[in-house]
């Protein structure tokens, strides 16, 4: 179920069409109409959210060439069946190790990357458990649109170093989790999470 409101949905979905339009178009009455209508998606973001028009804009419009998703990795790390959070910066809230995937880093070298970044800890990468899409999974919704890939991973050594990403690295089980930050990962993407190093012969989640 595609959580996203329609109104972000029409919005991102112009502001699509007008990137495409922008980078492939060469008339200049052509470019000026797709500038416009970058410009009124942006608008919409603004009139139903809180944050100011430039900073929509910064966020939303700041992409040149076909839009494609972002891609965002999450670590999954066990030890003693419990499961690896980190305490957010921004929001104080709890999450799974991860972040923006970088270019010239392959997903499980970004994972890695992730992981050692935020929690301290030294991981290799194991297996997909899943690749989702976030709009039908997280809240609150997201301007991009964006794949969530959740990786399992091995536990090798290290421990928490101060960062600016993070404030706590702490291992839970399923039946004591934290507040979490909700739009990087919920308690239905934990349980997936459980269930999939209880039952190896699950297949991929997807979508």
């Amino acid at each position: 179920m595609n959580r996203e409101p329609k109104w972000l949905t029409w919005a991102k979905e112009m502001q699509s069409i007008a990137q495409a339009g922008l980078t492939y178009s060469k008339d200049d009455y052509d470019l000026e109409r797709f500038e416009q209508l970058r410009d009124l998606a942006a608008q919409v973001m603004t009139e139903y959210t809180q944050i100011d028009t430039t900073e929509i804009k910064d966020l939303f419009c700041n992409e040149t060439g076909y839009q494609t998703p972002k891609v965002d990795v999450r670590g999954v790390v066990f030890k003693d069946h419990k499961i690896l959070l980190v305490k957010e910066a921004i929001d104080g809230k709890w999450s799974l190790p991860g972040g923006w995937a970088e270019v010239n880093l392959s997903p499980s070298e970004n994972v890695i990357k992730e992981v050692k970044e935020e929690s301290g800890l030294d991981v290799t990468a194991n297996r997909i458990i899943a690749v989702q899409d976030r709009k039908y999974h997280n809240q609150p919704p997201h301007a991009y649109s964006i794949y969530k890939i959740f990786i399992l991973c091995d536990l090798v050594g290290g421990s928490f170093t101060v960062n600016n990403e993070t404030l706590e690295a702490r291992f839970f089980g399923l039946d004591e989790l934290p507040d979490l930050s909700s739009g990087r990962v919920n308690r239905e993407q934990i349980t997936m999470c459980f269930d999939a190093v209880a039952n190896q012969n699950l297949p991929v989640d997807f979508d």
